[in-house]
């Protein structure tokens, strides 16, 4: 067993090897220290510069730092469906990925199993990793994936700790998320593109926008805009609000955004001085898009 602290939550428990492990012991991520995996596919819908045209090699980690109340992905993050794998099996489906025409690597929620993602990782691989995380992360643990990682694609949920401590149980999330950001940054350097319009380095920050929360989006958008320059990250903002999980329990969330909420932050974005970044679709706010987590490719 090994005592815990790979993500802020710094939970210190001797976390077992594996989630199976008769009155085993484990942190707020509930999992073990063996990385268990809901699919690993080719995935179209993320940003057209990493999902490109073949799809990006999604690994799909069950499990998570956070417990978002609201989370699409709540079948894997919050009730741990999935397959416990070995880290040589972790490594046979990076490269069963690549030969499918992956143009990355693509680790979804990884932070809880960084242990055992860095031992995977000890070879190079030919395309890019990302790194797509909540931004819940520590720095520390993040510093030890320098070179390894390409690309991040962190969330940045909230500028209020109110709302991350009542929707996610993640305290001073905020100052944690941007300080994870920065380090993310000063791994990667301003983003790049290769001739295919495909991201081969840097930093995609993501915000979803919740329904009746604009002030804590708008103060998100100030961040980035205020932080770096054009050239240096780019910028998700993101429509696929739908109300999953436990979002019933908050009746202010339990609804998708009006097309005046989102009217309202699509204006205050182009006005920001923010240049390089996305722009959902209102179609993007569907259960069509969130995927089938069957055990695909695990």
């Amino acid at each position: 067993m090994t005592e815990c602290y790979v993500c802020p939550h710094r939970c210190g428990v001797e976390r077992s090897e594996s989630i199976h492990t008769p009155g085993g012991s484990y942190g707020s991520c509930h999992c073990g220290m063996l990385p268990i995996v809901a699919r690993a596919a080719l995935h179209l819908w993320e940003e057209p510069v990493i999902s490109g045209t073949k799809g990006s090699g999604a690994v799909f980690f069950s499990g998570c730092n956070l417990h978002c109340c609201f989370c699409q992905n709540y079948e894997i993050s919050c009730l741990d469906h999935g397959k416990e794998i070995s880290v040589a099996r972790l490594q046979e489906i990076y490269q069963e990925l690549i030969a499918q025409g992956a143009h990355n690597i693509n680790l979804v929620t990884p932070t809880h199993f960084a242990a055992a993602i860095l031992k995977s990782l000890e070879k190079p691989l030919p395309v890019p990793v990302v790194y797509n995380s909540s931004g819940f992360d520590a720095v520390d643990t993040l510093r030890k994936f320098q070179g390894k990682v390409q690309i991040y694609l962190p969330d940045l949920k909230y500028s209020d700790d109110v709302l991350s401590v009542k929707y996610s149980n993640a305290p001073f999330y905020f100052r944690v998320a941007t300080e994870a950001i920065r380090e993310m940054y000063r791994q990667t350097g301003p983003y790049k593109l290769n001739a295919d319009g495909l991201l081969e380095s840097g930093v995609v920050i993501r915000h979803l926008i919740l329904p009746g929360q604009l002030e804590n989006s708008k103060r998100v958008i100030d961040w980035v805009a205020q932080t770096f320059k054009p050239g240096q990250v780019m910028f998700s903002l993101m429509h696929q609000y739908v109300p999953c999980g436990n979002a019933a329990k908050y009746p202010e969330i339990n609804r998708k955004l009006t097309p005046e909420e989102y009217q309202e932050m699509e204006a205050y974005l182009f006005a920001s001085g923010i240049e390089d970044g996305f722009v959902q679709e209102e179609e993007a706010a569907s259960g069509d898009f969130i995927p089938k987590f069957d055990g695909t490719g695990v």
